[in-house]
């Protein structure tokens, strides 16, 4: 298998690769949307297909109804949507879910990845995140095998994880950001893009008590504001380690939303986890 060396040369591309359909929309999307309007080629892949994520459709009718609307959401937002790979429950960092879920990051072969905490509330978040973290990295491996093969690249990328859906980690520990993103002029299409999701109105409000999916983002984007950004409205990152992804300084995100960019207050010193 050869190399690509020269890879979609020119345009920024990023890549949001989370756990299932609103994931991206709850989490992330804010920063997304910003990295359009700022020129970037966006890309969407939810790894698991949302397959157990209601109380009124059967497992295949809930992954072809979640397809559907994690589409709808994509064209809001103006995004390349990938599909899914994976049914709920089903998501493991093996080789075999590595191969394929490497083989979308060298398809899209992105200059910036967006995924979710490293720790989070429940292991298909997690293990999301070990995939895309660890599926950025093999691009490099002219001799790793992905499913299906595509050909390795040395294109450098920088790996971003977003907070946590409760801004905690499994043991009630709150995960601060290392900067945010100030997304309070994209609220609108953020909300339009949840929206899209209807089959979850039900569904979160019975199994995590969001009586309003919707509300509960705003709510969350209004509590990293408060506590790190500074700002009405923010998503909040951490840098993943840039050993073996790009140079130390190479900050492609932090570059193209300099605008929006907040560098994190850490109201929350005593108790914060280190996390």
């Amino acid at each position: 298998m050869g190399q690509n060396e020269n890879p979609k040369e020119g345009r920024l591309i990023a890549l949001a690769m989370a756990a299932h359909p609103d994931d991206i929309e709850f989490m992330m999307s804010g920063t997304l949307l910003l990295l359009k309007q700022a020129g970037a080629e966006i890309h969407v892949c939810n790894l698991a297909n949302g397959c157990y994520g209601s109380q009124v459709y059967d497992k295949e009718e809930t992954a072809r109804v979640r397809a559907l609307e994690a589409q709808d959401a994509a064209r809001v937002a103006g995004a390349i949507w990938h599909p899914s790979l994976f049914d709920d429950v089903g998501l493991f960092y093996n080789a075999d879910s590595l191969a394929k879920a490497s083989a979308v990051f060298r398809k899209v072969c992105p200059d910036i990845l967006l995924t979710l905490s490293m720790y989070d509330y429940m292991e298909d978040h997690e293990y999301a995140s070990r995939l895309a973290a660890s599926a950025a990295f093999n691009r490099c491996l002219p001799s790793y095998v992905t499913d299906p093969p595509l050909p390795s690249t040395n294109k450098p990328v920088a790996v971003y994880h977003s907070l946590p859906h409760s801004l905690m980690d499994m043991l009630c520990r709150p995960v601060r950001p290392e900067f945010c993103i100030d997304v309070g002029s994209v609220m609108a299409q953020r909300r339009e893009m949840l929206a899209c999701h209807t089959s979850q109105r039900e569904w979160l409000d019975a199994t995590q008590g969001m009586g309003s999916y919707v509300e509960s983002m705003v709510d969350a984007a209004r509590e990293v504001g408060r506590r790190y950004g500074g700002c009405e409205f923010a998503e909040g990152w951490r840098r993943h380690n840039h050993m073996g992804y790009c140079a130390a300084d190479y900050a492609p995100l932090e570059t193209a939303l300099a605008p929006f960019l907040k560098q994190s207050n850490k109201e929350m010193k005593d108790g914060t986890s280190d996390q």
